[in-house]
């Protein structure tokens, strides 16, 4: 009744309603009152999308290498490890280097290299002979990579095993020009990658007949979905067999010599309905803000203000004038300004937006710390409905 009281003071409803009208007059009321209260719609989504499968998973790969053919712009002689690597290779193949006189490993010349390191990822099920993207970084003071060939390197996974080998030519995003002291450089010159550069010598051990459950594993955990995602796909397979175990993962217990692709297919191309979290990501390195469109807002007054004091200081030299007795000193002098902005105010009613956060605060000429403080005050005082995520 009070929500019809309102309704009734803004003009959307006038006088009480006749005996002919008045179950119209309930139907409408009732009506206005759920659009009022009704929740963010849910978007259909594959499981592919917003869940995988347990198990099936990728594998980070690292390994050391050298890069040789650099136009002077190598890894200096302060570097030891590449110098020790280059001998280590070349006794490899043959190759003896003297430990001392002129010809020394301590007297080699490694500007035209550089030691890196290399990290791959390597996909699910693959097999020898499938070619991986691969990531070349200096591990010294090399000042770029730019033209150099990345010698033959064994990529290990976390048992120490090796599952790929890498080896190629360098592409990178930058590049660096020195001249006569002055040096132009763009991006990062020394990181590279290397396309198809790495190919698998050794595949990880996982066969699909060995699961005896499949288990759907939510990106973001949440009980109403993985309870709509289990009916979804007990729906798509024609049989219950799909429970939510927890907010994250929905097990489904695969029938009798079952093919366990044929399965995975229709459980991925299933679509369930998704209800986004509302959510702010702010990072305060870059000043970065990034607000999604379900972020509701609640009645608030904000008051934002900031003091800045700056503190200088200045070296200068007395000098004494000509034939007197006094002697010249440094004296360092000191200047304290302090300036306290005024107080911005902005008032955000019911039923505000986010477009209008963000249009009051441009007004006010906040900037992007101010914005990033004045969101974590909302989210204290209960006016941000959504997750803040500080990067």
């Amino acid at each position: 009744m009070r929500d019809a009281k309102i309704l009734r003071e803004r003009g959307e409803i006038s006088g009480a309603p006749s005996t002919r009208a008045s179950l119209w007059w309930w139907i409408a009321l009732a009506a206005a009152l759920a659009l009022s209260h009704a929740e963010p719609a849910p978007k259909l989504a594959r499981v592919k999308d917003v869940a995988s499968i347990e198990g099936i998973r990728d594998n980070q790969l690292v390994g050391y290498g050298l890069v040789v053919g650099l136009k002077g712009t190598g890894d200096s002689s302060q570097t030891v490890f590449p110098a020790q690597t280059l001998v280590s290779a070349l006794e490899r193949m043959g190759i003896t280097v003297p430990q001392t006189g002129a010809n020394s490993a301590s007297n080699m010349q490694i500007k035209n290299m550089a030691a890196v390191f290399v990290v791959a990822t390597l996909p699910p099920f693959s097999r020898p002979g499938y070619k991986v993207d691969i990531t070349v970084s200096s591990a010294g003071d090399a000042r770029s990579l730019e033209g150099g060939i990345l010698l033959m390197t064994p990529l290990y996974g976390p048992d120490g095993q090796i599952y790929a080998q890498a080896q190629g030519s360098l592409v990178l995003g930058g590049y660096m020009a020195t001249s006569a002291g002055n040096t132009r450089m763009l991006n990062h010159p020394t990181t590279a990658r290397i396309p198809d550069g790495a190919l698998v010598e050794r595949p990880v051990p996982f066969e699909l007949k060995q699961m005896h459950t499949v288990s759907v594993v939510l990106n973001d955990a949440d009980f109403h979905t993985a309870e709509r995602m289990a009916a979804a796909i007990d729906r798509a397979l024609g049989s219950a067999r799909a429970h939510a175990v927890d907010s994250r993962r929905v097990e489904i217990v695969p029938a009798p010599n079952e093919d366990m692709a044929a399965l995975l297919d229709k459980v991925e191309a299933v679509e369930v309905e998704v209800y986004p979290r509302a959510r702010v990501v702010v990072n305060e390195r870059t000043g970065t803000v990034v607000i999604g469109g379900t972020v509701r807002l609640q009645p608030v007054s904000i008051l934002h203000g900031g003091l800045s004091v700056n503190v200088i200081s200045e070296t200068k030299v007395s000098q004494p004038n000509a034939y007197s007795t006094g002697t010249t000193e440094v004296v360092q002098q000191t200047t304290v300004q302090a300036q306290d902005k005024p107080v911005n105010r902005i008032d955000l009613k019911e039923g505000a937006t986010v477009e209008d956060l963000v249009q009051e605060l441009q007004q006010t000429g906040a900037g992007a710390r101010d914005v990033i403080s004045i969101l974590q005050a909302m989210k204290e005082a209960g006016a941000l409905e959504a997750d803040l995520d500080v990067l």
